[in-house]
Formats: C-alpha cells, sequence, structure tokens
C-alpha cells in the first residue's frame, strides 16, 4: 500500500473511533443507490417501449458510451469522502433496461478492477426499466436473491378518457397498465440475501410506482409497494429476529410520506426504533432541506436507504450503521440554463449522469 493511501486509512479509523473510544480502529464499507435515469442500450426491444432510445431518435452509441462514462466515475466515487480506498461493496440500481447495460457498465475501465458482479432479473414494466444489485466479490457473497412481484390494479371507475390521458402522460409507468385485467406492471422488489465479510445481511432494491396522474392520486400503489416491503422484512425477522436488512430505492415518495412512515414504519429517530422495526436516516436530511432530485424548483428525497433496528445498537463488533449522506459534487449539478442547480441529467439526447443524486451509507466495524 502506498504511504498516503495508508495515511488516509489511518485517518479513517482514527476519526470513527474519535466518536467511541481514542484506543479503537474500525473498518468502512459503503453501501450505496442510485438511480441511473434511463441506461437504454442503442437496440430496439420489440417487447419493451424503448423506441427513445435508438439511434434513429438520436441515442447512438457514441451516446450509450459517454453516459457510461459517467455513471462508472460517480459509482466508483461515491462514499469516497471517508472511504476513499474503495467503492461500494453493494451498490442497487434502477432504471436499468436489461442485463446486458449492466454488463457493460461493471466492465468500464472505472469499475472493472472492483470486481462488480450483477444480480438482476427482468421486470415486467414495459418501459423495460429494472432495478438491480452490484456487488464486489471479494466482500459479499450472495446466498439466495429472487425477485417480488408488486400486484397493483388501476381503478376502473374513474372516465376512461381521463384514464387513458393519464396513462398517456405518465413517463414512469409508460404502457404497463393491462387493458384487460387493469394490473399496472411495474418494477418487482429485488431480494437478496448473503455473507457481508462474515456476517448474513440482506438486500432490497427498490422502485416504487410513479406519481404519474397525480401525487395524490397515485399515492395507493406506492402504499402497497411499501406493504410489500414491510412484509419481504417481517418474513426476513420472523426467520432471525436480530436480521441484519438494509431497504433501498427510488421510492417515488419523500421520507414523511404514508407509503414510508405508515406502511414501512420507518422511524426518524434511532431511540423511536422498537425491536423489528426500521430506522431511516434520509428523513431527518429532508427535514433539513437536502435532497435527491429537484421538480419545479422544489427538492424532494425519493432516494432512500434505511435499515432494521440491529443496525443501529452500540454493538460495533459487527457491521453497524455509522452515517449516511447525500452524493451532490458540483460535477453533477447543471450550472447553466433553465436547470441550473438540478442534477445534470440526459438532456436533448445529449447524456448526462442522472436527474436523481446517489445515497449512500457507511457500515463501520470494529477491527480487534
Amino acid at each position: 500500500m502506498k504511504i498516503k493511501q495508508l495515511f488516509t486509512a489511518l485517518i479513517i479509523l482514527f476519526t470513527l473511533s474519535n466518536l467511541y473510544s481514542q484506543e479503537k480502529k474500525f473498518k468502512i464499507h459503503t453501501v450505496a443507490f442510485y438511480n441511473l435515469e434511463n441506461l437504454f442500450d442503442t437496440i430496439n426491444d420489440p417487447k419493451t417501449n424503448d423506441e427513445e432510445y435508438t439511434p434513429s431518435n438520436g441515442w447512438t452509441s457514441k451516446n450509450y458510451k459517454k453516459k457510461l462514462d459517467n455513471l462508472s466515475r460517480v459509482i466508483n466515487e461515491i462514499g469516497s469522502g471517508e472511504n476513499p480506498l474503495n467503492s461500494p461493496v453493494v451498490i442497487g440500481v434502477c432504471e436499468v433496461e436489461n442485463r446486458g447495460v449492466l454488463e457493460d457498465l461493471v466492465k468500464h475501465p472505472k469499475l472493472a478492477a472492483r470486481g462488480y458482479n450483477i444480480i438482476h432479473f427482468d421486470s415486467p414494466d414495459k418501459r423495460g426499466i429494472d432495478v438491480g444489485l452490484l456487488y464486489q466479490g471479494k466482500y459479499f457473497t450472495p446466498t439466495s436473491y429472487t425477485n417480488v412481484p408488486l400486484y397493483i390494479y388501476k381503478d376502473d371507475s374513474k372516465n376512461g378518457k381521463k384514464q387513458k390521458k393519464e396513462e398517456e402522460e405518465d413517463t414512469d409507468d409508460k404502457g404497463s397498465v393491462d387493458s384487460k385485467t387493469k394490473r399496472i406492471y411495474t418494477r418487482d422488489q429485488l431480494l437478496v440475501t448473503g455473507i457481508l465479510d462474515g456476517e448474513e445481511v440482506s438486500f432490497i432494491v427498490n422502485h416504487w410506482p410513479s406519481r404519474s396522474g397525480g401525487e395524490k392520486k397515485s399515492s395507493p400503489n406506492r402504499e402497497a409497494a411499501g406493504r410489500l416491503n414491510r412484509k419481504i422484512i417481517d418474513s426476513l425477522y420472523k426467520i432471525n429476529p436480530n436480521a441484519k436488512i438494509i431497504t433501498m430505492g427510488d421510492l417515488n415518495d419523500g421520507p414523511y410520506n404514508k407509503s414510508v412512515k405508515k406502511e414501512l414504519g420507518a422511524k426518524a429517530s434511532k431511540e423511536e426504533v422498537k425491536q423489528f422495526g426500521i430506522y431511516n436516516p434520509m428523513e431527518k436530511m429532508s427535514q433539513d432541506g437536502i435532497g435527491t432530485l429537484a421538480y419545479r424548483d422544489s427538492w424532494d428525497l425519493f432516494d432512500q436507504i434505511m435499515l432494521s433496528e440491529p443496525y443501529i445498537r452500540k454493538d460495533f463488533s459487527s457491521w453497524t450503521f455509522w452515517k449516511a449522506g447525500v452524493y451532490n459534487k458540483p460535477f453533477l449539478i447543471n450550472k447553466e440554463g433553465p436547470w441550473k442547480g438540478y442534477p445534470l441529467r440526459n438532456s436533448n439526447g445529449v447524456p448526462g449522469f442522472s436527474d436523481h443524486f446517489p445515497v449512500y451509507l457507511y457500515l463501520a466495524k470494529e477491527v480487534k
């Protein structure tokens, strides 16, 4: 290890130890989530509504490669403030078209040395956007994984014309309503359990239904997603009352919305979290005005990472939550035009980074 890297590593260990004891040292892992905003290849898939991202509509191989270059830079740097020696050991992602784009991403020169592996399932979303999990195999070994479908249905009591108009205006779940069953085909929730440096942990990756048709009208869909997420968490708690679970994703709701507060039951402070509960470190950030995306000059924090109660116990002999953040470095922010100050997203066929900032947290474990 180079002298500079060794010095930085010692700073990390002692900085964390200062919070608890001058004599203790800690190892750190970063866990992150990133909405990759329409990471599509250039191939037209006849089974999905991906025509916007094809060469005939300006999405060229050059643009695709630039998008991969942008995203790989971000992933490589997430969490580097307190953990400069490594990128996230586990990162949940959403808005990816297929496994192929994730393979292209992890093979990028900026990420290839990290040794990321992929867990991905095709979702029933008609736009073809999925969730996935990337993980560094030298730190995390999956033991089981599955996709859990979300079954929700469109209220067919509304006026037919109004319903059709709302479906056409949907930019996130476009074309995902079955005309016969009225089922809304949205993203599955991805559950992965495995061993993180000797300890069993579970991750749930989410991309909840959009706000198409209005926040209030579409809220029941996200409330259903919250209930499903809670059901998955409860099933893990039933197997192991001390289960260490991290649920993360673009929820299309803030920490204060019913889907998160009531259906999932997430709490803003550690003191509120009881056994079998869920802690949401993002709620305090939201209260402080920190966001991951902007709309009509208003910021919100839809991208969240939450943890099961065993992660917030004050026992650093196993992996324990330290702190969380939003990765919003200046290079990710639009510096001019009507969207000045917003995340630097894809615009007019020009690849940016994403319309969402990534979120991350640090897990710490005492080094004996």
